[in-house]
């Protein structure tokens, strides 16, 4: 069971807010895959593959333009949250104040190259003619939101030191609700543009800004805005982490978001949008993954600022495992129903992407799990040596992506083979050795936490294929009604068979307080 405060008071509340971060975060989840099951086939049918691959590059885009941002963030959510945890006000509203200027600081600076980016977008990629001036105001509009929501996290680390995941999702939730919602209005009342895209990004940033400004003057009424906080001492303490997740995140970016560049400038627009088709769902998953990691990140830096070394060791085991058996269960499900979920969804004719779906995906389940271990690395201050690894394994990506396609002729299935081998190889071996040395643990200690997940992906996936092969999938109906069966026999199975009583407890915490105790009441009545 989670336990991190000293007092009784403080650990009930602390057992209420867990289960309440993850109905929020499933909440959302679910959220996202309603919008994002109705957003591809919309804008397919509204704009045409070739423009709507244009989306989600914009998006890939940003995660270039707002990487020194986000990774200033990381560190200052480190330092903030000890700050914080610790009752050291004075220290926390300087880390504060000098991370918010020093941040905006450096987005008045990038806003130029943002300008250039955007203008000079259609030089660079293969974008039809008559698209050129809309996918401008695109990517103007889609890159400028993420850098306002980014500036606009130095609030939210007071959401996350606390603890209130659940506001944070509230805010994400108003951000893409108001996205969708001014897109749908503008293409029905007007035309459907590239251009409506980037202003409804737009406005949906503004919004979640303003409340997350709000939200954190709320639960936290020590940090204040003032810019003689701010100290040039603290930057390098902030930038010394920073710059390190820095080259981190490059690294990642090279895995997580060249494959979809790649594929523009080598195979063209139409091969972008029936890969980024099939990214849909690897995001998806990945939203899963990051759900979990998400309430595990704040757990792990309280362990850490409280000194309680075991439990963290503890929590981050079961964590791994869970996240492994979790994800299995999608992964498996989904590739198995590969065909006949594309050709509900979008159309028969992307039921040939199913090989593909299926190679992006099947990795997963090594890759996701390892994801909460990268709060141990931030925790301790220990980023150097895994950015140095993921920025040249980035690299290698990136060189595999270009060539295995030329050297084979696979199209797209080669930039994706890239992928799979080199965050494979990342995550597999680098990742859980080098949180067991951070930590001074067995080096076995998580890639046995890993091996269930794939053992159950491997079955969940086969079960899955036969079951399409015999029985008649015609609706996406009988595919709901066929995956809860699947989910209720697979879970009575990994309840019964796959858990220790540590990981059950582990797995109980996340469960509502009132439901964990009538659950209590009625096994015993059973007994």
């Amino acid at each position: 069971m989670l336990n991190l405060t000293e007092t009784q008071e403080t650990q009930e509340t602390f057992s209420k807010q867990v289960p309440k971060n993850l109905f929020a975060n499933v909440l959302y989840f679910i959220l996202n895959i309603i919008i994002g099951l109705f957003l591809v086939p919309f804008f397919i049918d509204s704009l045409g593959v070739a423009s709507y691959a244009l989306v989600p590059l914009a998006t890939s885009l940003t995660g270039y333009v707002n990487l020194v941002v986000q990774s200033l963030n990381t560190s200052v959510s480190r330092y903030l949250t000890i700050d914080l945890q610790r009752k050291e006000f004075k220290k926390a509203n300087i880390t504060f104040n000098t991370a918010l200027f020093g941040i905006l600081g450096i987005i008045l600076l990038m806003l130029p190259f943002v300008i250039l980016i955007s203008y000079y977008a259609p030089s660079f990629f293969e974008i039809p003619a008559s698209q050129e001036n809309a996918a401008r105001v695109l990517f103007l509009g889609v890159i400028s939101s993420f850098l306002l929501r980014a500036w606009g996290s130095n609030f939210g680390v007071s959401l996350f030191a606390y603890n209130r995941l659940d506001l944070q999702n509230l805010v994400n939730a108003v951000n893409i609700l108001i996205q969708v919602g001014l897109i749908i209005l503008l293409f029905r009342f007007y035309s459907p543009s590239l251009v409506y895209i980037g202003l409804a990004y737009l406005i949906g940033a503004a919004a979640a800004f303003i409340l997350t400004i709000v939200f954190s003057r709320k639960i936290n009424p020590h940090l204040k805005v003032n810019i003689k906080d701010f100290r040039r001492s603290k930057v390098n303490e902030i930038t010394g982490m920073g710059g390190w997740v820095i080259i981190n995140q490059i690294g990642s970016l090279l895995f997580l978001q060249i494959d979809l560049i790649v594929v523009n400038k080598l195979f063209g627009t139409v091969a972008g949008g029936e890969y980024s088709v099939v990214l849909t769902w690897s995001m998806m998953l990945r939203t899963i993954a990051g759900m979990l990691a998400g309430i595990l990140t704040p757990v792990i830096l309280t362990y850490y600022a409280k000194e309680r070394i075991d439990e963290l060791i503890n929590i981050s085991k079961s964590t791994v495992k869970l996240t492994g058996l979790a994800m299995a269960l999608p992964i498996g499900y989904i590739c198995g129903f590969a065909p006949q979920l594309l050709s509900l969804w979008v159309g028969p004719e992307f039921a040939k992407l199913s090989l593909l779906m299926i190679l992006m995906l099947s990795h997963l389940v090594i890759n996701l799990p390892v994801t909460p271990l990268f709060a141990i690395n931030v925790a301790y201050n220990k980023v150097r040596i895994p950015g140095i690894v993921t920025f040249f394994m980035g690299v290698g990506n990136f060189l595999l992506a270009v060539m295995i396609p030329d050297l084979t002729g696979w199209n797209y299935y080669g930039v994706a083979m890239a992928g799979a081998i080199m965050l494979t190889l990342k995550n597999a071996f680098f990742t859980p050795w080098y949180a067991t040395k951070v930590l001074g643990v067995s080096r076995n200690t998580f890639l046995n936490s890993m091996v269930p997940g794939v053992i159950a992906m491997v079955l969940t996936g086969m079960a899955s294929s036969l079951i399409a092969n015999y029985l008649q999938i015609s609706g996406i109906i009988s595919l709901l009604v066929c995956g809860i069966i699947f989910t209720a026999i697979y879970l009575s199975v990994v309840w019964e068979f796959g858990l220790k009583p540590l990981e059950k407890q582990t797995a109980g915490s996340f469960i509502p307080v009132k439901i964990r105790s009538r659950l209590s009441l009625e096994t015993k009545c059973d007994r």
